[in-house]
């Protein structure tokens, strides 16, 4: 079934100064099977590595438990029940933010004593009916959930972060009691005016270097900014590789005639019988941007066309060795992968002819090294990016 919309989900964060690794865990997982989004944050208390592995403890029962339809109140317990005891302050102490997100844009949210969540219909703040549920439990008795249930429309947002945004700069002449929640809707609300379709990635990260600039950039504890963007989502169609079987060769054409978005051709022999079929000019490139690999071809109405397994296997390594402090190249596969981390649903036909160039003939198909490099780079997609992928055999 497919989606309404995108999910643009991020998650920038910063650690407290002079700590080497992050008190707030973010984990995000998506439940393929039934088109469902699960996010978690949780803070875990203090900073350092003890904060880490109360929160890692957390966001993972959290995630688990809620993958298992389990309804609030009985996540909530059975964390709180489970949290070993800290030896100083004798409680067992981690705050977590839930949401759960089905593909037709039903929306639950629970939070646990992490700043209020807040929902960004367009730049006004939309309010689905918040309520408070208290937890009835003997070891739990008397603490209070933030919950809520809404549907989501394209261009909503939903905005979740721990207390290192909200308490930034206090006791600052600006924010004697910290940036506060207030303060942040409002830059929140300035940057959408200013860029309507900013990524949750870009918003993220102004208010995570909002936040510790409030502190002359040293942030006085652990940083995150989530942000869930619905949206109208961007389509990639990416085919490598000839048909298995040659009077196949038009229906491999026409899918990418008929395709609505970016396009990309990996393999020569692939770029030829679209060429041929559809009648489009095509000129092989002569600018090496890279050494491992050939020059990136060109032909009218694709987005891009480059050499076929070299470039996938390479593409491969990228989304594995990928994350926010990565810098791709101008090279072919660093090319593709920034296509690829640009779009959201992404369609990949993989042709089953056997490249002789490559593979001994006598192999099984299964054993095709292009079909085993294309089912790496769609495992990498779906669960390291979340990426919305569709592969077919040809």
């Amino acid at each position: 079934m497919e989606e309404k919309f995108h999910l643009d989900i991020d998650c920038p964060q910063l650690f407290h100064h002079g700590e080497l690794i992050c008190g707030d865990v973010f984990l995000s997982r998506r439940i393929k099977e039934e088109n469902r989004t699960i996010v978690i944050l949780s803070d875990g208390m203090g900073s350092g590595v003890k904060a880490n592995v109360l929160a890692t403890l957390t966001a993972s029962m959290a995630i688990n438990f809620t993958i298992e339809h389990k309804n609030f109140k009985t996540i909530a317990d059975i964390i709180m029940n489970t949290l070993p005891v800290c030896s100083v302050r004798k409680v067992s102490y981690s705050t977590f933010t839930i949401i759960d997100i089905e593909y037709d844009g039903t929306t639950r949210i629970m939070e646990f004593d992490n700043p209020d969540c807040v929902i960004m219909r367009g730049a006004s703040v939309f309010d689905p009916g918040w309520e408070n549920i208290e937890l009835d439990s003997e070891e739990n008795k008397g603490k209070i959930l933030r919950a809520c249930q809404f549907n989501a429309r394209k261009e909503d947002r939903i905005l979740f972060w721990s207390d290192g945004i909200m308490q930034s700069g206090m006791g600052s002449p600006a924010y004697p009691f910290g940036w506060e929640l207030d303060n942040v809707v409002e830059f929140v609300k300035q940057n959408i005016k200013a860029s309507p379709y900013i990524s949750s990635n870009a918003l993220g990260k102004k208010i995570v270097k909002r936040a510790s600039r409030n502190d002359q950039d040293e942030p006085k504890d652990d940083t995150s900014a989530g942000v869930i963007y619905f949206r109208e989502p961007r389509k990639l169609l990416l085919c490598t590789g000839p048909p298995f079987e040659m009077d196949k060769d038009s229906e491999l054409a026409m899918r990418i005639y008929h395709f609505k978005g970016k396009k990309i051709i990996c393999g020569g022999s692939t770029a030829e019988i679209v060429s041929r079929e559809l009648g489009l000019k095509f000129a092989p490139g002569m600018t090496m941007t890279d050494p491992e690999l050939p020059p990136i071809a060109y032909m009218e109405g694709i987005n891009l066309v480059t050499e076929g397994i070299l470039t996938i296997g390479k593409v491969a390594r990228i989304l594995e060795d990928y994350d926010n402090n990565y810098q791709l190249g101008e090279g072919p596969a660093d090319q593709i992968v920034h296509y690829l981390l640009q779009s959201d649903q992404i369609s990949i036909i993989n042709g089953t002819r056997i490249n002789f160039a490559h593979q001994d003939p006598n192999l099984p198909v299964e054993l095709e090294i292009r079909r085993t490099v294309v089912k790496r780079v769609v495992r990498l997609l779906e669960e390291k990016f979340l990426k919305d992928v569709n592969l077919s055999f040809l």
